[in-house]
């Protein structure tokens, strides 16, 4: 069993279902509104947990409702709080999320606690990173708590993944310099390396470009098309399941919490990973919701 140890995100979603997206100016009714545990490091370390990983979180919370509803939920998960801190005079991250008929979703996000937890906070718990397989992380909290938390996985051996979203113009060097594995989307990728994602051959040029970054491992992630990979001169497509999405909400999240769970340290397992992630994923997008949509891993079975 893979220890896994989270950096990131804890929010609480607020969803808001409609039959299409609203246009500049307009009121529509919604056909249904309701709340649940979100967050993308917090939904990356609900997929891993579910399928069968020692899951650990560092990161931290505002003390107020929303945050004790989340504390709640995700020690529910038996996930390892301990590195999680509440913070006075901070609000806990809230998602804003506006979902359509056709699955697709536009998310507002207000960080919040997330972006104010220190690299000293980080430090207090270096024992729990040196005790794991993978540190993953994402790009909705601190930049510079997260460069300290990799550059001590880096250190102590332990493999880093980092899921670069939401984009951004400039990655700092450090964090790449100490990044194993990246997992971007489409989008992303074109962001980070210039070149725009339009098949295999132009995923390989940007994998190329990461490589050369010092960066061992690629995963592009595709949407319905599933996921490319490339690392140790291996690369491929594996294609994601065929479902009716309902909800893509938490999707990407699913898939690399699952991965991780089952992933090995040298990579070499890397495609079945994959394979077991897009079918995490392809239950995901069937059901509302973030964390309420991640599947367990006897549903994977």
């Amino acid at each position: 069993m893979n220890t896994i140890t989270i950096i990131g995100s804890i929010n609480l979603d607020r969803t808001i279902r409609v039959k299409k997206m609203p246009k500049p100016g307009e009121t529509m009714h919604t056909k249904e509104i309701f709340s649940a545990g979100g967050g993308k490091g917090a939904n990356q370390a609900v997929a891993a947990r579910r399928s069968g990983a020692k899951t650990n979180f560092i990161g931290a919370v505002g003390n107020d409702d929303a945050g004790q509803m989340m504390t709640d939920l995700l020690n529910q998960e038996e996930i390892d709080l301990t590195a999680v801190a509440t913070l006075d005079n901070q609000a806990t991250g809230q998602a804003y999320i506006i979902v359509d008929d056709q699955g697709e979703n536009s998310i507002m996000i207000h960080a919040g606690a997330n972006n104010v937890f220190t690299p000293d906070h980080v430090k207090e718990h270096v024992e729990i990173i040196q005790a794991s397989d993978f540190l993953i992380t994402q790009f909705e909290s601190a930049m510079d708590s997260t460069i300290a938390a990799f550059t001590i996985a880096r250190k102590a051996g332990v493999k880093t993944i980092l899921n670069p979203a939401p984009a951004l113009e400039e990655v700092p060097k450090e964090l790449l310099e100490v990044t194993d594995m990246i997992i971007p989307n489409e989008t992303e990728t074109e962001i980070l390396t210039g070149f725009t994602i339009t098949d295999e051959a132009s995923m390989k040029q940007a994998a190329e470009h990461l490589h050369q970054l010092g960066i061992e491992a690629v995963i592009i992630t595709i949407g319905s098309k599933g996921a490319f990979y490339d690392v140790a001169g291996r690369s491929g497509i594996v294609p994601a399941f065929k479902v009716k999405a309902v909800d893509t909400t938490a999707a990407g999240d699913t898939f690399i919490g699952a991965m991780s769970s089952i992933l090995t340290k040298d990579f070499s397992n890397l495609e079945e990973a994959i394979e077991y992630g897009n079918k995490a994923s392809s239950l995901t997008v069937q059901r509302f919701g973030a964390q309420p949509s991640i599947p367990y891993k006897n549903e994977l079975n």
